[in-house]
């Protein structure tokens, strides 16, 4: 598994955009804290060796497998 690095505060990063992100996210599960912070919703997903939804097409993204397994199947023999 890869270990993503830390970040312990946001004062360093540009600002964090959470609204403009929430609009363009299609994750469908609904409960989520991250939704809209992208780089904790990639930090969690890497830590579970997975991808978050927006990798993802909304017919897969709503099966909530988020595995780089499923990722590969999805786009593999697919031109863009």
């Amino acid at each position: 598994m890869l270990n993503a690095p830390r970040i312990e505060s946001r004062t360093n990063m540009k600002e964090c955009k959470v609204e403009q992100n929430k609009a363009n996210c299609n994750c469908t599960y609904e409960p989520c804290a991250r939704k809209g912070i992208c780089c904790e919703c990639i930090r969690y997903h890497r830590q579970s060796g997975e991808l978050p939804a927006c990798y993802f097409p909304k017919d897969v993204e709503r099966t909530y497998d988020r595995s780089i397994e499923r990722f590969i199947q999805s786009y593999k023999g697919k031109k863009f």
